[in-house]
Formats: structure tokens, sequence, C-alpha cells
């Protein structure tokens, strides 16, 4: 039952629960929460110069490169040319080789643009990077994403920051058949519940930002994250009962008075 640790690309990670490090009021709320959310992967953008700005306050500076593991991300980039510049910034700046690669297609609704990450996941895994896409709830894009060496498939719940929770759940359930990587769910957790049920599902991990950043108290919602990815991961080992229409007494009825 205790199978907490999880393994990628002969990498091992301690928690299921991944955490972003963006809109925190400041770098010490940042490490706080990352603390209190018992995670040891923390995404960061590479678009914030202050990474690898050595000169400058620097978010390194409170998260300890040699306690957690570093997962450049490319936020923000809407075209194949930016992405891989921005992965190739981090690994020559000494960041890391594993890069969360965000190819947007849309500037509404974040939604990726599937082509160019198939292209951008290409390119990098032949590079030698350990490339997380994240992609849409497609079963076909997670499979040829995967086709196309991508180290895990990272599909969103609902659009990135909408704390919509999981709206398409068959989806995910479908990927998780398709491929034969770890699934980590991205964007949409909205609070703790949407948290456990990507994990009761069968995903491997939940990476989650805004939820605990936008929270009225961003540590205690980071320790309720740690918590419920706990539980899910612990109820989906467990198995739950089938669901049924009518009702089944809890005590047996054999030698009733």
């Amino acid at each position: 039952m205790n199978d907490n640790r999880l393994t990628i690309k002969d990498i091992e990670f301690s928690s299921r629960l991944w955490v972003g490090t963006g809109k925190y009021r400041d770098f010490e709320e940042t490490k706080k929460a990352v603390e209190a959310s018992g995670a040891d992967v923390v995404t960061v953008s590479v678009r914030r110069i202050n990474i690898i700005d050595k000169s400058s306050e620097n978010l390194l500076d409170y998260i300890d490169p040699k306690k957690y593991k570093i997962l450049p991300n490319t936020a923000g980039c809407y075209t194949v040319s930016d992405a891989l510049r921005y992965s190739r910034l981090a690994r020559e700046a000494g960041i890391s080789d594993l890069i969360k690669l965000e190819v947007i297609g849309d500037e509404k609704t974040l939604f990726p643009d599937v082509c160019g990450l198939l292209k951008a996941t290409e390119i990098l895994a032949k590079e030698g990077f350990i490339v997380f896409p994240y992609t849409n709830d497609d079963p076909v894009t997670a499979k040829r994403l995967v086709d196309a060496g991508a180290a895990a498939i990272m599909p969103l719940g609902a659009p990135i920051g909408s704390g919509l929770g999981i709206r398409n759940p068959y989806n995910i359930k479908i990927i998780l058949e398709t491929v034969d990587v770890p699934v980590i769910v991205d964007a949409g957790v909205g609070t703790a519940s949407d948290a456990t049920f990507s994990m009761e599902l069968g995903c491997d991990a939940v990476l989650i930002n805004t939820a605990i950043a936008g929270a009225k108290d961003p540590i205690a919602m980071a320790s309720a994250m740690k918590y419920a990815v706990l539980a899910g991961r612990l109820a989906y080992r467990a198995g739950r009962i089938p669901r049924k229409l009518y009702a089944s007494a809890s005590s047996p009825i054999e030698g009733m008075l």
C-alpha cells in the first residue's frame, strides 16, 4: 500500500504532489508554501529571469536545488522556437535536463497548440531532454506525444488557473489506459477534493500552482493538498466499491430476532 514513490526515467520522486512557484506575494511565501506541500518537484518559469540572473534576488535562493527537483517550464511560449530556446537556456544555465514543455495556442484559454507541442517534444527528446508536455485531455494527442518521446503526459483537468476541477474524467481515464508513461494532471485543480479525485482516477501525480498561491492562506492550502494527494492515492490503491442504484444493508440481517 505504501507506494508513494514515483519513478520516471530512472528518477525517483518522493511526492506525488508537484507545485508551481508563480503568483505568490514574494519568495518567502513561496518557500513556506513549498515546504508545507511536502513536494519534491518545484516547477519554475524560465521566462522569470530571476532564476538565471544570479546578480538579483533569485528564486533559487529560497528553493534549494539540492533539496528539490527543479522542473523548468516554458510557460508563456506561443511558438516552437521560443519553447526550444527557453528549454535550451535552462539547460545551459545548469538548472536541469527536465523540462515542462508548454506551447500555448490561444491567449484567452491558454489551451496548448498540440501541433507545436508534438514538434517541440520530438526535437527536445532527441536532444536528451526529459520532456513533460502540458497538453489537453485528448487521448490521441497523448499517445502521439509518447511516440514523440515524452517521459510523462500532463493533461489539463480544466483551463490553467480556472479552478474548475477535472471537467472530463472519462478522457483522463482513457489517457491512463492509452499511454504507458506516468500521467500527471496539470491545471484546473481548484481545491483539495479536486486533487483527491485526480488521484482516485489513477493519475500518478498532480501539479498545482494557482489553487495554492491564490488561496487566502497559501500555506494551509499547500498542506491540505499534500494530504489530499495522499488520500486520493490510498483510495485508488484500496479500490472503491461499485456504484449501485439501490440500497444495500451495511449490517448482516441473518440471526435477527
